[in-house]
């Protein structure tokens, strides 16, 4: 079946739109996590931690959390951060990620 120029512009276009909307989720994945690797968190956990927050929160909310560089500290340490910041989303989602990727029942994507 041969397609026509239009058919071919319209598939290379879907194509485009898909790949340019994953780029900007994988950008934003890494560099959330360089955010929780410098506050402090352990490589592991960052990693769990932004595959999830990355999918679940805003840019603005990301750029919140990359705001919260400072000295090293644990877990607890960096949800009672948050928590400060005053976005119940932003403490639900970061409280939700923290608690699943600490326990192991949540473990990074490859």
């Amino acid at each position: 079946m041969r397609m026509g120029p239009g058919v071919r512009l319209g598939l290379c276009l879907v194509a485009a739109c898909a790949i340019s909307a994953c780029a900007p989720a994988k950008l934003a994945q890494g560099r959330v996590k360089s955010a929780l690797i410098e506050a402090g968190l352990s490589d592991a956990n960052a990693a769990c931690m932004a595959d999830r927050m990355t999918d679940l929160l805003s840019i603005g909310q990301l750029q919140k959390l990359q705001a919260l560089q400072g000295p090293k500290r644990g877990l607890a340490d960096y949800v009672a951060t948050v928590r400060r910041i005053g976005d119940a989303e932003l403490l639900g989602v970061t409280t939700g990620a923290a608690a699943l990727c600490a326990t192991g029942f949540a473990s990074e994507r490859r």
